[in-house]
Parts: C-alpha cells; structure tokens; sequence
C-alpha cells in the first residue's frame, strides 16, 4: 500500500507541472508581471533672455525738511491788534500776517521828524551867523572869538541833525516792525498768540511758524562703501554734486516707485566719525504742497547705466551658493545656471553676469525641473523664440 501511495502522489505532481506548462504556453501575459511604465517628463515654460539697458542704483533712505524755517517774533512791545490769517493757509511773500498797536510808534515817528525841523532850523541860523561874523571880523567889526563861537553853533547843529535824522529812522523801523509779514512764499502754521495779548514786552515773542516746502529738501546718509562705489563706478566727487546736477529719485510712504525727481546739491565736507556716513541733500519741486517736512523717504542714486539680459522675478533662484536661474539643453536636460544679479526693472530681474543669450530659461513651472532630469518645453506665448 507504501508503494501504492507514492505513486499516487507521484502522479498527481506530473499531473500539476502538466497544467502549469499549458497554462504559461496559453496565458503568458497573465503570468508574468509587467514592470512599471516612467512617468512622463514634467511641462515647464521656456524663453530666451532679452537684453536691455538698465540703470544701476543705490538705494537709500532718508526725511523730507523744509528749505527754510522761520519763527515770526515780536520785534516791538505792544498789544496785538490784528491775526490777518488762517491757520495751515499757503502765503506769499511780503503778505501781512500780523498787526502790532501802532498809535505810539507813530507818534514817536512823528516827534522824531519834528526834532529834525528844528535842529535844521538851528543849523541853518548857525551856518548864517558864523558866514556873517566870518566877513565882519575881516572889516575889523567883530572879534574872531564871535567867529569860533558860531563855528561851533554851526557844527553842533550839524551833529544834533544827524541824530535827530537817526532816531527818525529808527522810529520808521519800530513802525515797521509793528507790522509782521511773511518773509518768503510757504506754509503757516498756527497762531500762537490772539489779538489782545501783549506781545513782545520784555522779550521777543514767538507769534507762528512759516516753512518754505517748494522746493523741499530730503536728507539723507551714505556709507563710506557706498560711497567707495559712487567714486569708482560713477566717478562722483562730493564737492562737485551742485555743478554736476546729479539726479536723484524719491518715493514717499504709500506710494509705488520713486516718482519724485530731483537733484543733489549738498555733501558734507567730512564723514561722520561714529557712523562712517556722509550726509547728503537732494532738492525736489514740490508746486502743490503734497510733500510735508519730517516724512520718510526712499531714495535712489544712479550708479550706473548697463546692459543686462532681463528675467521674470520669479524665474530666479537663490539658495546657498547665490542666485541661479535653470535652463534646459538641446536634449531637454534641465540644468543650474550660476548668475550674477542685477537692479530689478519693474517685475524683471537684471542678470549682470552668467548668460550668453541663447539660453532657455525656465520662466514658468521651477518647482517641476530638477537639474538633471528631462522636462518638456512649451514656449512662453508672448515669446515667439523658444524651444519645443
């Protein structure tokens, strides 16, 4: 029965291997296990560089000050007659802003003349007398102590009318003064004293402030680096900004840009020993008032005009090793480009150094190219040159 069983067991395994061998000559695909198909290679948009020029600047910060500030004083002691003003209000030059009680400066002004009258007076009788006496004593009719004696008369009342003349101009200038004016055009500040106050008693009283803010000036510093730079690349010598008319560009808060144009026309003579700074000044017209003293600014200098190939922003890479830009090669490799940065012109970046031109630049789909694997192009719409 042993012998039986073995050949039973036997059979049943030639029987096994017989419906294996049919099955893998009929069924040969669903037998075996096909391998994994690649994915395909990811899309990206390409476009070669464009060249352009582009100016190079150096970008600073600094504050808006007027050009001139002054403090309207009371130059007299008198009550406050009139506020001939609106607080904030634009002026012009030589406009009256305020009024100082003038009855007794004007009186004064008034004794000063007649004291002139009448030492004129004295010195016209004294001039007669001493002529008069001078011919009576060649005829032997008068003594010559009468001719030194109206000499005398003569040239003190020469003298009395020279100061009676100058207290006459300084009573006009304290009439003048009771009348305070705006020195320059600008913009007033707030009255700080009303009518009817006694101003100017004792010490000379502060009535307002006035700004000249057109033109305005922005001031602002620049490292001694920075200004290595400006010597070297763009051959700037501070004593020298006036003449040179350097331009100079400002942007304000809330505002895109450096839409305000103007010009340096002021360096320091030394740096700053604890900062190593220079201080400059740019000058800009301001015909409308917008721009108030004490605001922040943006600046930028120009530095340089070159040409340079231009990219989207965002088509720039930076990590460790600096900026880069990924490019793809005639067999469709993408591949890492070391570049050169440069100023940024709108949405696109200046590449200074790093491309011939002839590249194509990933502009859309970086997160997708990995440097050394294949992608598939599509050319940028806007861009007739690219690759496919």
């Amino acid at each position: 029965m042993q012998r039986n069983g073995m050949v039973a067991r036997r059979s049943s395994t030639a029987a096994l291997c017989v419906i294996c061998l049919a099955c893998f000559l009929l069924f040969p695909a669903g037998c075996r296990k096909r391998p994994p198909e690649p994915p395909p290679a990811p899309h990206v948009t390409v476009a070669l560089p464009a060249m352009r020029e582009v100016t190079d600047y150096l970008d600073l910060t600094g504050n808006t000050q007027a050009v001139q500030t002054v403090q309207l004083r009371a130059r007299v002691a008198g009550y406050l007659r009139k506020v001939l003003f609106q607080d904030g209000q634009v002026v012009k030059k030589d406009q009256r802003l305020f009024v100082i009680q003038q009855d007794t400066y004007k009186a004064n002004l008034r004794q000063a003349e007649a004291a002139i009258a009448q030492q004129k007076a004295q010195l016209d009788f004294a001039a007669a007398q001493y002529e008069r006496y001078s011919r009576l004593v060649l005829q032997k009719a008068a003594s010559q102590s009468d001719v030194d004696n109206w000499r005398f008369q003569r040239d003190s009342a020469r003298a009395n009318l020279l100061s009676a003349q100058a207290k006459r101009e300084l009573a006009a200038l304290d009439l003048a003064y009771t009348e305070i004016s705006a020195p320059f055009n600008g913009r007033i500040d707030r009255s700080l004293k009303d009518p009817g106050n006694l101003v100017g008693s004792g010490e000379n009283t502060v009535l307002a402030e006035i700004n000249q803010i057109d033109p305005i000036y922005v001031y602002f510093t620049v490292s001694d680096t920075d200004l290595a730079r400006l010597v070297k690349e763009a051959r700037w010598i501070p004593g020298q900004v006036r003449n040179r008319q350097w331009p100079v560009e400002a942007g304000l808060p809330a505002e895109n840009g450096h839409p305000h144009k103007g010009k340096l026309d002021f360096a320091s003579i030394s740096l700053t020993a604890t900062t190593g700074t220079l201080l400059l000044r740019g000058v800009f017209p301001n015909p409308e008032g917008k721009i108030l003293p004490g605001l922040y600014a943006r600046i930028r200098i120009p530095v340089r005009t070159v040409n340079a190939y231009l990219v989207p922003e965002e088509a720039v890479g930076r990590d460790q090793r600096g900026s880069y830009l990924l490019t793809v090669n005639d067999q469709h490799i993408v591949e890492r480009l070391a570049v050169k940065t440069g100023p940024l012109v709108g949405k696109e970046r200046a590449i200074i150094e790093g491309l011939s031109g002839k590249e194509q630049v990933i502009i859309k789909g970086m997160q997708r190219a990995v440097p050394g694997r294949k992608v598939t192009t599509e050319a940028l719409k806007s861009d007739k040159k690219g690759a496919s």
